[in-house]
């Protein structure tokens, strides 16, 4: 069974509550998965990783949550070369912060594709201006993700 890992940068708990309700979507499609929420490095290139999904909020100016902090700075620090790595965004932000809106998701997004990973598909970004729950728009985003990428495998 493939590994699908979903990788969550949080501050008060909405990105973790998205990974948490995608979670079953994933397992459905034939997946075996595991969501860190306090990621580090040796999670994602430790063991097998066949699909990642990474659910950031932003925080501040366009800043990460503490929580994936040390995951992004080791990222940053040991370039270990992703070219593997085939993952999904869900960047939730408030654009209200007309500058840094989805900050956190999208600095990720740049540092993984330089780190030579692809990323499937367009990232999704929640406004909690719009949204109040982020699961509304992740889980309808995530099915049709599965859907267009092909990545049902049961």
């Amino acid at each position: 069974m493939p590994m699908l890992k979903i990788f969550v940068g949080t501050m008060y708990g909405g990105a973790l509550d998205v990974a948490e309700q995608v979670m079953p979507l994933f397992e459905e499609a034939g997946y075996q998965v595991a969501i860190y929420d306090q990621p580090t490095l040796d999670d994602l290139t430790g063991s097998p990783t066949d699909l990642a999904l990474f659910c950031v909020s932003t925080t501040g100016s366009g800043d990460y949550p503490g929580n994936i902090v040390p995951f992004v700075r080791e990222l940053e620090s040991q370039s270990p070369g992703l070219g593997t790595l085939r993952y999904g965004l869900i960047a939730l932000g408030d654009s209200s912060y007309v500058d840094s809106y989805c900050g956190a998701g999208r600095s990720l997004d740049e540092l993984l594709q330089g780190q030579g990973a692809s990323r499937l598909g367009e990232r999704l970004e929640v406004d909690a201006m719009e949204t109040f729950m982020a699961d509304d728009e992740a889980l309808p985003w995530v099915e049709e993700w599965i859907e267009a990428q092909q990545l049902k495998v049961a």
